[in-house]
């Protein structure tokens, strides 16, 4: 079962990609009709995109090198949920593992004013710092 799960995986991958970018894309059709105005020597169906959407089927090389060009993601990230840029990391012993992070009060402040927010409201601000997490690790830079 692992090609079914690389196919679930690439799918939620599209689906953030599509989330994120300026053309909002709610249905597979607006997905076909905007990915076939970018890829037009091979055009997909509908039901096709549906297919990349569900997770029963993924698109080949040239069409995830089309879609990373659109949404602006690296191919990488997008085919195989990896970025292809090396992250930089502190070089080892310089940052302890069980250093406890102290929160400045700023921090505690916000967090009491997240916390006071209606349930609602809490989760689009979850929401927003989810996806600038994302950033680091998906957008081209």
């Amino acid at each position: 079962m692992p090609e079914l799960d690389e196919k679930k995986a690439f799918a939620t991958r599209l689906k953030q990609a599509l989330k994120r970018s300026s053309k909002k894309i709610e249905t597979a059709s607006q997905l076909a009709t905007q990915f076939n105005l970018r890829h037009p020597a091979e055009p997909i169906t509908p039901q096709a995109a549906q297919k990349w959407l569900s997770g029963t089927a993924r698109p080949t090389v040239d069409k995830i090198k089309t879609l990373a060009d659109w949404l602006d993601v690296s191919e990488q990230w997008l085919r195989y949920g990896v970025t292809d840029m090396k992250r930089s990391r502190p070089p080892r012993g310089t940052r302890p593992t069980d250093e406890k992070i102290q929160p400045t009060s700023e921090e505690l402040d916000l967090l009491r004013q997240l916390r006071s927010l209606p349930a609602y409201r809490r989760q689009l601000v979850e929401g927003v710092i989810e996806q600038f997490s994302l950033d680091s690790e998906i957008w081209k830079e």
